[in-house]
């Protein structure tokens, strides 16, 4: 299995980074990748991984340092998130749930644009969430997305409405990962007025314990791949939640997408793992080097050959526009910025499903065999592509009309009505359909 100095530049990660990345690659190799079957056939929650990780100390990498935690940026965070991807994708993907979660908390924190009121607010409630990440080792979940719906294009349909001492929430979470496993679950939802119709400008975003009264996990979980993320259904039934429950104050998260737009692309870290993960599978499989398999050199052959250096090509373009893209990720970036990490997103969303398929056909018919990992890769790899908000079909959106129309442009460019534009970056000023 490749190591960070393979493909990263060494002298540009700092010593702590690199501990964490090479601590990760001993867990993965010792422990991610012997579980990864069973949690995949079983499509069950990698509940020792997570042990693991929490052991670690890994459960708050992007926690500020002052509470605790490491203090990773953003992009040295995308790279720990990655080396799991390479023995795991369900953990890594789930891993970043949880990470989003202390993400959001310290980086729309940090924003200029907040006001001393805003930061007054947001202060204790962030110290909360990262006194439950630090002391009790909690695991967020964050569930946004609601069947039928692209969240990012109206208002969260689950609901809030304000009651003496606090609020009641209403509503259905789909893809709820963690679901069953986590400690706390971020709810994003719109508060609800009398004779106001739904606004974005109205979300809110609740820290909701799993024990609490009215929260219900419900349904199957049988998906193609990322089958140990446990991704089931969220019901949630008058469920009562105070001041002290919020994440940040009303009016900030929403601004996350236009203000913070790196912040949603963090999916990609578990899908460029794969990636890399495919591509060493087929070398060690070319080598006669897979751990348990008999010896066979397979390298004499020209054609595989020659895919495996257009697999390698294919990998390195994408992790170095991936790394640039997150390495300068921050709040208010630039239009390049905001290109590139569509880019990004783009390549690896689509590339590691290009890679899984010609590893497969470079690797040949045992590749197939559930009693290897390259199946279970391949499987995965085909998930990340429809993911919301940054879907393959949305990155094309927005590349294509942040190329051909200026920014005051935005709002009269062709597109599908109703469609997902609420949520491409529109500028310094970060609009989301007026929202400033």
């Amino acid at each position: 299995m490749s190591e960070p100095a393979d493909y990263y530049d060494l002298s540009r990660i700092r010593p702590e980074v690199l501990a964490v990345l090479t601590r990760i690659n001993e867990l993965g190799r010792e422990r991610f990748a012997p579980r990864a079957r069973a949690i995949d056939d079983e499509a069950s929650f990698p509940v020792e991984n997570y042990k693991d990780l929490a052991a670690e100390g890994f459960l708050t990498l992007t926690v500020p340092q002052e509470f605790g935690g490491h203090g990773f940026s953003l992009g040295e965070y995308a790279m720990v998130g990655a080396e799991i991807g390479k023995y795991c994708g369900a953990t890594a993907l789930t891993f970043n749930m949880h990470n989003s979660s202390m993400m959001w908390s310290r980086f729309m924190y940090e924003l200029p644009s907040l006001t001393d009121e805003d930061r007054a607010a947001f202060a204790p409630l962030r110290e909360r969430q990262f006194r439950r990440a630090v002391k009790e080792q909690g695991i967020y979940s964050q569930p946004i997305s609601e069947a039928g719906q692209n969240w990012t294009s109206k208002p969260a349909q689950t609901a809030c409405r304000k009651v003496d001492g606090g609020w009641v929430i209403n509503g259905f979470k789909k893809f709820a990962s963690l679901a069953g496993y986590c400690d706390y679950y971020s709810i994003v939802c719109t508060e609800h007025f009398e004779g106001v119709e739904p606004r974005h400008e109205d979300t809110m975003i609740f820290v909701v314990h799993k024990d609490a009264p009215g929260l219900s996990v419900t349904g199957s979980w049988d998906p193609l791949g990322m089958r140990g993320t446990n991704s089931r259904d969220l019901v949630l039934k008058d469920v009562f939640v105070t001041e002290e429950d919020l994440m940040m104050p009303r009016g900030i998260f929403i601004k996350t997408l236009p203000h913070w737009p790196h912040m949603m692309a963090t999916l990609s870290p578990t899908y460029m793992g794969v990636a890399q993960g495919a591509f060493d599978f087929t070398v060690a499989y070319l080598r006669g080097e897979l751990p348990g398999q008999p010896p066979a050199d397979r390298r004499m052959f020209g054609t595989k050959r020659i895919t495996v250096g257009k697999m390698y090509a294919q990998l390195a373009a994408m992790r170095a526009l991936w790394w640039q893209a997150f390495m300068e990720a921050q709040g208010f970036p630039s239009k390049a910025q905001v290109m590139r990490m569509y880019a990004a997103q783009y390549n690896v969303m689509e590339g590691v499903q290009e890679i899984a398929a010609l590893a497969i056909r470079t690797c040949g018919g045992q590749s197939m065999l559930k009693s290897l990992p390259l199946e279970r890769m391949y499987r995965d790899s085909r998930c990340g592509a429809l993911m919301l908000p940054y879907t393959s079909e949305i990155m094309e959106d927005y590349l294509s009309v942040l190329t051909l129309y200026d920014l005051d442009e935005l709002d009269k460019a062709p597109g599908d009505e109703g469609g997902a534009r609420s949520s491409l970056w529109r500028g310094t000023g970060g609009t989301l359909k007026g929202l400033r």
